[in-house]
């Protein structure tokens, strides 16, 4: 009884904590918090702790909130774009990042993670930026775009394929970053062709 009343007394000092936060958490900053509260290695029985380390769970964020921003940004460009090479880019960019996201959140729901699912604000202003733009200013930014978050995205891969602690979160980094590498590839021989 006396564990579960100061259990009780820590998540309201937690959450009142929280609130006081004047400062709004974008969705990658909440489920990262989300984690770190649940990831409680030594009481997992009475908080539900989360199943891997703190390393994995922030990995699994990031990339989760990277594919969303690939298939938001991408769906722009299927509407915002004439070039038939960056609408088509675009096209397979949301098809390859969903499934990569439904791959992702089986794993994160079998681990008990918390993923975004919505932008960061990092990439918010970069939507917003890019949905000003029209023509080849546009064209441009997103290739552009593309090429760094995809740079990114194939670095944050193979650092967890390499130095992951959890099985089933380094088998999603392994099997994922290939198709990174296909789009990183992809977008560069756009870029060349653009030039």
């Amino acid at each position: 009884m006396k564990k579960l009343t100061c259990l009780m007394m820590i998540a309201f000092a937690v959450y009142a904590l929280q609130s006081c936060n004047s400062t709004p958490k974008d969705a990658k900053e909440s489920a990262d918090s989300l984690n770190k509260s649940k990831d409680t290695t030594t009481n997992v029985a009475a908080t539900g702790g989360i199943a891997v380390t703190p390393k994995d769970s922030k990995f699994a964020t990031a990339a989760a909130e990277g594919g969303i921003a690939e298939i938001e940004l991408s769906k722009l460009a299927q509407q915002k774009t004439a070039d038939a090479q960056i609408k088509s880019f675009a096209a397979t960019m949301v098809t390859d990042h969903s499934k990569a996201g439904d791959s992702l959140s089986v794993v994160a729901k079998k681990k008990n993670i918390t993923l975004p699912n919505t932008m960061d604000a990092d990439h918010q202003k970069k939507f917003d930026d890019l949905n000003k733009l029209t023509g080849a200013d546009f064209d441009k930014a997103y290739v552009k775009t593309m090429i760094d978050d995809h740079k990114g995205a194939l670095k944050l891969m193979r650092d967890e394929a390499k130095d992951g602690d959890d099985a089933d979160v380094k088998a999603f980094a392994t099997k994922t970053a290939p198709i990174v590498q296909m789009h990183l590839d992809a977008i560069n021989k756009i870029h060349d062709s653009m030039k």
